[in-house]
């Protein structure tokens, strides 16, 4: 099969189609034709040599795709090939086959394409899961969302809306915090023009918000406690901004707050399936009837794949950026 790789790690232009075996599929898998995958700064990451693949996983990049199943394993049930299937991967997305764990596996809303599907699984699972199952976020609280233009970003507001939560956001750019409003955040701060954690108490009448979801990390630690309420949950998700930093525990212990940091790729199958099944329910029905929208700033071929890494690293985007599989082999 054709696949994105890369012979060394590097900066984008390392990355070039190329041959790579196909997959086989497990007992307990489906073998999927990819149609669409999408980028993510994982993949950046990896293709730099900093992020290697969990061990057993495939070393080619690629977190999430959206397809149709061509074998389905002996011991799946419930898949027939044709199907449109869309997942989360631990690896193997740039490429025109992948196996993947039947129980990963989400059936595409008929009213969704395969690029809009291949938007989803990578960041609505993440955000899901980190504003509900660690950040515990319940209607009528609030929550700031960092880098709200992202991918993660667009799907927290739609997903914090659709509880009843009020979402703030932080973006670098006056034309991505007029997007994220429009989506359905209340407001939205200017991190390189502003004092956001002041902005956030001011908006709060000085309560703070309950919920924060960080990719930061170590640059914002402080402030984001300073901005938090009395019993606030602070869920960081990235290290953009550092992995160290101090903590004033006594803050921690005056404001009762909760710390959870998270990640997603490593985590044992079992526990990646009851998440898929959560999304399943909860999330999947919202855009089959339109409630939910991937937010996609552009679709590249998979043979632009070092353009569309490049754009993500510029942060040029706007919720996100996706791969067209479709003609990989003509590349």
């Amino acid at each position: 099969m054709k696949a994105v790789i890369f012979d060394q790690p590097g900066d984008a232009h390392v990355l070039h189609i190329g041959d790579a075996p196909d997959p086989v599929c497990g007992p307990d898998e489906l073998l999927v034709r990819v149609r669409a995958t999408a980028v993510n700064r994982a993949d950046t990451l990896q293709r730099r040599g900093k992020y290697p693949p969990p061990p057993g996983a495939s070393e080619i990049l690629g977190l999430e795709m959206a397809g149709e199943v061509v074998a389905v394993g002996a011991n799946v049930s419930g898949w027939q090939t044709g199907e449109r299937v869309c997942a989360l991967l631990a690896g193997g997305g740039y490429a025109e086959l992948v196996s993947i764990p039947a129980a990963l596996a989400l059936r595409i809303p008929a009213n969704l394409s395969y690029e809009q599907a291949a938007a989803i699984p990578e960041v609505w699972m993440t955000a899901y899961d980190n504003l509900f199952n660690w950040g515990r976020l319940q209607a009528g609280e609030t929550v700031l969302i960092h880098g709200g233009g992202s991918g993660i970003g667009t799907a927290a507001i739609q997903l914090a809306r659709a509880k009843g939560a009020t979402p703030y956001i932080t973006a670098g750019a006056q034309a991505k915090i007029e997007r994220c409003v429009a989506l359905g955040a209340q407001a939205g701060l200017n991190y390189r023009s502003e004092d956001w954690a002041a902005r956030i108490l001011e908006l709060t009448d000085g309560r703070g918000v309950d919920v924060i979801l960080d990719i930061i990390g170590a640059d914002y630690l402080e402030p984001n406690m300073r901005c938090l309420a009395v019993e606030g949950r602070l869920v960081i998700i990235a290290t953009m901004g550092g992995a160290e930093a101090q903590l004033d525990i006594r803050t921690l212990m005056r404001k009762r707050l909760t710390l959870a940091g998270t990640t997603l790729r490593a985590r044992p199958v079992p526990a990646k399936a009851a998440l898929a099944r959560q999304i399943e329910q909860d999330v999947l029905p919202k855009f089959a009837d339109g409630t939910f929208e991937p937010v996609i700033e552009r679709v590249f071929p998979l043979s632009e794949a070092a353009a569309a890494h490049a754009m993500l690293e510029a942060s040029e985007h706007f919720g996100k950026i996706v791969l067209r599989v479709d003609g990989a082999a003509d590349a």
